[in-house]
């Protein structure tokens, strides 16, 4: 009997996990697929405030956001968080540079009232936007204003959070349907779960459940006997493209004709997106269209002084973002706030929200549950996330660690302290210090990491999430998946025929997502990502 279950594996159910741990409640979670399998690894991976919220005056979303950034990069992970700057070129020479500079002032302000840690903004000449990006046309910019947010690899902080969650004893499983909800006298206390690697059926009984399913909110509802709260989907893709694509020193946003467009630093690629289109098709794998990545190539390439193609780009992902519904139907104008739902049967559902502020919405939801109960407060502003604890010291140590600069700096940028684990597997076994495949900066460790300390279970979950080499390798990590597939092998006790099929499964389905992104619409595209079936199921989902 647990105090609280929670379904769904993403960030706001882990984050979940995280607080209600914390606060010394006994914690289950399950995860239909991996942790951060959905919408928390299909992010524009920044923790940020939400420039652009400013404009519909929502300051309360933007300031509570902003201070949540602050609190990862001072405290809670800041070995996950790398500030960057972003440009705002200019095209009117009065008027925009007064309205936008209010704005990033206002951004700033809110920001410092929260221990901010970030450089301020700064005005930018013609000449000084040319310095910071060459790659802008000059034809119609007079300047440009420059300011800094957080990129964040969203699936690895996930991850941590779900790994800190276990080191504060909560149970969490991944692979595991929820099927169905335990009532008793009408009220939910449990949940009825499959096993999706054995296909065992088992119960899980708690005292309350908190439902975090994402754009499957609703869907939980259903089965508690509930109506739903209309929780709609909108589809945002990315594309990614080698950093000697654009040159510049630093990210930018862009105005579109739909909202804006940034382009990302991100390690040695930058992201381009996003798009912000409704999405009624299935949710397991959406996808990215053909004319989805024509819009973005367009817009980036209308202030671009040598154009990107088709060609340059090296990965593409797509994400649905739950979006509670408002008056409007158009996706851009539905609220990015959360909100937490206690049905009449008991179930608590948390939905909506930005992937900054899953902190707060995991606070909000225990709160909920144990409202009447034994009351404690939240702890996470307090606690930091797993490899945060001695980062720092490592870092000032870096040259240090027996290992390349760029190598050293690229483990500690992704494990933090807990770097000393796969320091210790690259001494007892020294080839595990190479790299996985040419061009990109992984390490075979990293897989064996992946499965000893982060709960892989298939290639994909490595190739995909634990690495980021399934969107930042040219054949989409294909030729990175027999060795991975062969490290793997050995510590989850596959035989050859196991590592044939993970094979398989992963080159399939790296075939259906470039099938999907030549395809012309959505429900075109939707039908082609459907030819490769889910590793944990063996069906297309």
């Amino acid at each position: 009997m647990f105090d609280i279950a929670v379904i769904g594996g993403g960030v706001t159910g882990c984050g979940i996990a995280v607080d209600a741990a914390t606060r010394g409640l006994s914690v289950a979670l399950i995860e239909q697929r991996d942790y951060a399998s959905g919408t928390s690894s299909r992010s524009s991976k920044l923790f940020h405030g939400g420039l652009r919220y400013l404009e519909h005056r929502n300051f309360t979303l933007v300031r509570e956001a902003l201070a949540e950034r602050n609190l990862m990069v001072n405290r809670l992970c800041p070995h996950l968080c790398t500030p960057v700057s972003f440009l705002y070129p200019l095209k009117h020479r009065v008027w925009e540079r007064l309205y936008v500079g209010a704005g990033v002032l206002l951004y700033d302000t809110l920001a410092s009232s929260a221990d901010n840690p970030l450089p301020r903004h700064r005005h930018l000449s013609r000449r000084g936007a040319f310095d910071l990006a060459p790659a802008l046309a000059g034809g119609s910019m007079t300047g440009g204003l420059l300011y800094w947010d957080v990129v964040v690899d969203d699936a690895r902080h996930t991850l941590t959070l779900a790994r800190t969650a276990k080191v504060h004893g909560a149970a969490l499983a991944p692979s595991t349907r929820a099927t169905g909800l335990l009532l008793d006298d009408g009220m939910v206390v449990g949940i009825q779960a499959s096993d999706l690697e054995t296909g065992a059926d088992f119960d899980i009984r708690s005292r309350r459940v908190i439902a975090a399913g994402g754009v499957w909110s609703d869907d939980i509802q259903v089965m508690a006997g509930d109506p739903g709260h209309d929780v709609r989907a909108s589809k945002g893709i990315h594309l990614v493209v080698p950093r000697d694509r654009i040159d510049s020193q630093t990210g930018m946003i862009l105005r579109t004709d739909r909202s804006v467009l940034f382009v990302i630093p991100w390690n040695r690629h930058w992201l381009i997106g996003t798009t912000d289109t409704p999405w009624s098709l299935r949710r397991a794998h959406p996808a990215a269209c053909r004319s989805d990545i024509d819009y973005l190539i367009r817009w980036v390439n209308s202030v671009l002084t040598t154009p990107i193609s088709a060609e340059d780009v090296v990965g593409v992902y797509a994400g649905l973002r739950p979006l509670l519904a408002g008056e409007s139907d158009e996706t851009s104008k539905l609220s990015r706030e959360h909100a937490v739902i206690e049905s009449g049967t008991g179930l608590v559902t948390v939905a909506g929200g930005k992937y900054t502020t899953y902190r707060v919405m995991a606070k909000d939801a225990v709160d909920a549950a144990t409202k009447g109960g034994r009351q404690v407060a939240s702890r996470t502003e307090t606690v930091p996330l797993v490899g945060a604890t001695g980062y720092q010291e490592l870092w000032d140590r870096r040259d240090g660690l027996g290992l390349d600069l760029e190598v050293a700096e690229h483990l500690l940028g992704r494990h933090g302290s807990s770097v000393i684990d796969l320091l210790a597997t690259i001494e007892a076994e020294p080839g595990l210090g190479q790299p996985l495949i040419d061009g990109a900066p992984y390490l075979r460790a990293e897989v064996v990491h992946a499965v000893t300390h982060e709960g892989a279970l298939h290639l994909d979950d490595v190739l995909t999430r634990r690495t980021r080499i399934s969107i930042e390798t040219r054949d989409r990590g294909t030729s990175a998946a027999p060795l991975a597939a062969e490290i793997m092998s050995g510590l989850l006790g596959w035989d050859q025929a196991t590592v044939a099929r993970e094979i398989g499964h992963y080159l399939a389905r790296v075939e259906a997502e470039r099938d999907s992104q030549r395809q012309p619409d959505d429900r075109t595209a939707d039908a082609a990502r459907m030819g490769a079936p889910d590793v944990r199921t063996g069906r297309a989902e």
